[in-house]
């Protein structure tokens, strides 16, 4: 019998590469900053519309993006192409906007516990922390989205209750947030719960203005991305080569790949405008860099000898 292909599904979707951020941010090793000027370089002529490229935090916190400065300095910046950076705060978003940075991302959770351990303070204190950098951000005319973590389970409370993440969503909203990416902090989300989640967040935005960030630590990454694109959902966050382990599941995948999440969208004929041998390229010039294969399963059939 001839198959039946899904319907409803966007006609196209944007994919938001955040490799060179959340990817590199836990390497062990030393990436120098012209390594990652490149890497960035060969991301945008792959065709993507939004890169994170850094992120403004303390050199102490996270070393390994302690040259966001001169990454977003150096890096070709391709018309079209959104350049943003992760800011956690006033001395950051400062330093962001010098660096002409074009969109701005705060990051903040569902789970009180994960929060307390990551950032040192409550959700709500997070948020309020938020609030100049959101006034500083509509002041000068740069967007701001912001991270939800831990929506679907946490690594020390476990199961995370939807309206828990809903709250955090309008809190976020308020604040001025123009997108929201909806985090699978550790990898533990099935289908079911992806539309439970999303069902509680579109009454309080547009389906437009969600994103999915999901993690394949347990496999189910590619089959939470296809029932959310049933639902709407048309903006996916994910990293070139699988790059950026799970920091509470030692050993285990973390990031979606990229390249996984590109076959998919083009198998079932959606548009991304990103070139999926071109994003090949790129993990192969940092897995050099790095001295590691790619976690990703289609950059490893691509390249097999």
């Amino acid at each position: 019998m001839p198959s039946t292909p899904l319907t409803g599904l966007p006609s196209h979707v944007t994919v938001v590469e955040v490799g060179p951020r959340d990817g590199l941010q836990n390497e062990q090793g030393v990436v120098s900053t012209a390594d990652k000027i490149r890497f960035i370089d060969l991301l945008s002529a792959a065709g993507f519309s939004a890169i994170e490229a850094t992120s403004f935090v303390s050199p102490k916190a996270i070393p390994q993006l302690a040259d966001a400065s001169e990454v977003m300095a150096g890096i070709a910046r391709k018309p079209g192409v959104r350049y943003s950076a992760l800011v956690p705060n006033v001395k950051g978003m400062e330093r962001a906007l010098a660096a002409g940075v074009q969109e701005v991302a705060v990051f903040t959770g569902a789970s009180e516990t994960f929060v307390q351990h990551n950032i040192n303070t409550s959700i709500a204190g997070s948020i309020e922390n938020f609030r100049p950098v959101a006034r500083m951000a509509k002041e000068a005319g740069v967007r701001l989205r912001g991270y939800i973590s831990t929506a679907f389970g946490c690594p020390y409370e476990g199961a995370v209750a939807p309206e828990a993440v809903a709250r955090v969503a309008e809190m976020l909203l308020e604040l001025g947030a123009d997108e929201l990416s909806i985090g699978d902090t550790i990898g533990v989300a099935t289908p079911d719960q992806v539309v439970v989640v999303i069902q509680a967040l579109t009454p309080l935005a547009p389906i437009q203005r969600l994103a999915m960030h999901f993690h394949d630590t347990r496999g189910t990454a590619l089959a939470n991305v296809l029932v959310a694109l049933q639902l709407g959902i048309g903006i996916f966050d994910s990293s070139a080569g699988g790059l950026g382990g799970c920091p509470y599941a030692p050993g285990a995948s973390g990031n979606l790949a990229t390249e996984d999440l590109l076959y998919l969208l083009h198998g079932l004929g959606i548009e991304t405008g990103i070139d999926l041998n071109a994003v090949v390229e790129a993990s192969r010039f940092l897995a050099g860099v790095r001295g590691s294969a790619p976690a990703s399963r289609y950059y490893a059939a691509a390249t097999a000898v």
